[in-house]
């Protein structure tokens, strides 16, 4: 008499488990998009600007050809020039990351 009260519990389990792994399943493909962009670095600048923090900048490799980087200054530069309301004071710091990655600065800083 208690075999079948059991498997009928163990049935009705099962079935509540499926219930919810379904609706669990639909609302996980039905969640809103996660953009797939980079994280940003968080921090401040360096008083003297060091290859790994103009890399930082710039979003490429301590080790990126000239080529790649002159490609993402232009395309950080389109983003963060003054003339389209971005920052001077992060345009230099931009200018200064693309000059320390293709190796033309005197390391003596930003103008500010």
């Amino acid at each position: 008499m208690a075999t079948p009260f059991i498997a009928g519990l163990a049935v009705a389990a099962a079935a509540m488990a499926g219930k919810y792994g379904i609706q669990a399943w639909h609302s996980f493909k039905n969640r809103p998009p996660r953009p797939k962009s980079r994280r940003f670095y968080e921090g401040g600048f360096q008083q003297t600007m060091t290859r790994r923090e103009a890399a930082l900048i710039l979003g490429v490799r301590e080790s990126a050809a000239a080529d790649k980087v002159r490609e993402a200054h232009r395309r950080v530069m389109v983003a963060n020039h003054p003339d389209a309301g971005g920052s001077h004071y992060l345009a230099s710091k931009i200018n200064e990351a693309k000059d320390v990655m293709l190796g033309k600065t005197k390391n003596n800083g930003s103008a500010f």
